[in-house]
């Protein structure tokens, strides 16, 4: 049976403060690594108001954290190049017409396509916005033709040296990435073993832990094919996890954790003990490289409707902000193009967080201008201090990150040129309250009709993928290379069927979901995940086998 979708917007727990990252540390030092040399070396200058073209390349020191270093070169790479072509789009716009709706227009359909590469290629925090406010921000920059080309060579300089920054500790700790990874898998792990496999959020607790399992396998993936004797104990850990994924009711959720803490740390990789002679060789990773990866087309046509969203809403931003006239009609659609999420449930949240963490962050900004006034020196350094303000509090809430983001920004455009602060202030204040309702407006009106579709996609590829596997075990000998590649496929199908389910559900003017398919799909699926796992040696056979539930249940 399926159950209508409910239109609710939800208050509670839009504002609560979670735990920081693991790693908040990591892009906050980066940032500040990346952006206080060129300004620095700028303010030396005298030439303080080329900072808005090197702050564009330095802020890619945001990206790629969780990536292990070989992944991390080349998204740093796609990521420098990506801002770097915005900004010379938007400067050679800039200086090619000085009309605010044909701008507008241009920074709109930039900000849905870098919505929709981002999300399509799995990009990561800070994902669009920052490439959005550098490109929408310059659209509105006065330029020559003639000043484009040294411009864009500042941000690429910059862009450089980010690069550098992002790369320089995998000289001191080069498995630290894929060894965090592991660590979360293992914690969460620990988590749902805590439940027996039946206590209250078991199912919550599984889900995470098959999806923090799946995301450490992709990053020893990411790192690379060559095998090293770290990846191997890694490796073993994974297996370890998914174990207790398996047989949580025998698990010992103190050992998953004391292995997690000993990953995050600097020492050796913590010994498992012995694994049974059929686990010897793991074929984790080598399975992973075999298995066919989803085209990016595919994708990219999932995510139409959000980036019709996108585009739509930060026109219709700039065009209404522009219509109360105001002077900066970037605010408005760079506000609306960071509400974009999932789906319109998630979209309103960040809405409210967006809106509470920019006027906080107004006020924080009325009480640091008058500071910044005094030097340059002084503008340089709250710039900076901003800058790792926003990336070390921004995991524990959007909203608290935007704090910091806010004055950040606005003290940008004073680099250029001294400006009135009440004047900026008033402007930002409705800049943001009109991008912020006339994107959510966009939102709801452009309808993701497609969220059923790939939902009963995502169904579709679990069931498959559970019944190859179920065929493979129902087999006297199975082969122990095609039992693991089902088992990945397994895992990865129910990992994506959990995500495009919180998806679709958050999503409005739709047919009605197919909850309980979903709930059956996922309690066999995780029963057959279970049983590979046992049939491929990592477990005793008769651990965590419910009381009358044979080899014949699983069976296609």
């Amino acid at each position: 049976m399926s159950s209508a979708i409910p239109h609710r917007l939800p208050l509670a727990g839009v504002l609560r403060l979670g735990r920081p990252s693991d790693i908040w540390f990591k892009p906050a030092l980066s940032v500040v690594a990346a952006v206080a040399p060129p300004n620095l070396i700028l303010l030396s200058l005298g030439r303080l108001d080329l900072a808005m073209y090197t702050m564009a390349g330095s802020l890619c020191a945001l990206y790629g954290h969780s990536r292990p270093y070989v992944a991390r070169a080349r998204v740093l790479a796609w990521v420098v190049l990506g801002m770097v072509a915005g900004l010379a789009l938007s400067l050679l716009a800039a200086s090619l017409t000085g009309d605010a709706v044909l701008l507008v227009t241009v920074g709109a359909v930039m900000a849905a396509v870098q919505k929709t590469l981002s999300d399509a290629t799995r990009l990561g925090p800070p994902a669009n916005v920052v490439l959005t406010f550098i490109s929408s921000a310059s659209l509105f920059v006065p330029q020559t033709l003639g000043q484009v080309p040294g411009h864009v060579g500042l941000a690429l300089a910059a862009g450089v040296w980010a690069w550098l920054v992002g790369m320089a500790p995998g000289l001191l700790r080069p498995h630290g990435p894929e060894r965090r990874a592991t660590a979360q898998a293992l914690a969460a792990a620990a988590a749902y073993a805590d439940t027996r496999g039946t206590a209250d959020g078991h199912v919550r607790a599984r889900a995470a832990s098959a999806a923090a399992i799946h995301a450490a396998w992709q990053s020893l993936l990411a790192a690379g094919s060559r095998p090293d004797r770290t990846r191997q104990g890694l490796e073993r850990l994974l297996v370890r996890a998914e174990v207790a994924l398996a047989a949580p009711a025998d698990a010992d959720p103190a050992r998953l954790r004391a292995w997690a803490r000993e990953l995050r740390g600097t020492g050796r990789i913590p010994p498992v003990g012995s694994t049974p002679e059929s686990a010897d060789e793991l074929l984790g990773v080598d399975v992973e490289l075999a298995l066919p990866a989803r085209p990016l087309r595919h994708r990219l046509t999932a995510l139409a409707p959000i980036a019709a969203r996108t585009a739509i809403g930060c026109a219709l931003a700039g065009y209404a902000s522009l219509a109360f006239g105001v002077g900066r009609p970037y605010w408005a659609l760079v506000t609306a193009a960071s509400l974009y999420q999932a789906n319109v449930t998630l979209t309103w949240s960040r809405g409210i967080q967006r809106v509470v963490g920019n006027l906080l962050g107004v006020l924080l900004f009325a009480a640091l201008a008058p500071l910044t006034h005094l030097h340059p020196v002084a503008l340089v350094l709250c710039t900076v201090a901003l800058n790792f303000g926003a990336e070390a509090l921004i995991g524990r809430n959007y909203w608290l990150g935007t704090v910091c983001v806010t004055p950040m920004a606005l003290l940008i455009t004073e680099v250029a040129r001294a400006q009135n602060p009440a004047e900026l202030i008033t402007e930002r204040v409705a800049d943001t309250l009109v991008g912020a309702l006339v994107g959510f407006v966009a939102a709801v009106a452009v309808t993701n009709r497609r969220a059923g579709d790939r939902l009963e996609q995502a169904l579709t590829a679990a069931e498959r993928a559970r019944e190859n596997a179920a065929r493979l075990l129902a087999e006297p000998h199975p082969a122990p290379r095609a039992l693991e590649a089902a088992r990945r496929t397994l895992a990865a199908a129910l990992v994506d069927l959990r995500v495009t389910a919180d998806a679709a559900s958050g999503e409005w003017w739709q047919r009605a979901l197919p909850e309980e398919r979903v709930v059956l799909t996922e309690q066999s699926g995780h029963r057959t995940l279970a049983a590979t796992v046992r049939a491929l040696g990592f477990v005793p056979q008769h651990q965590n086998q419910e009381p009358g539930r044979t080899t014949e249940d699983i069976r296609p």
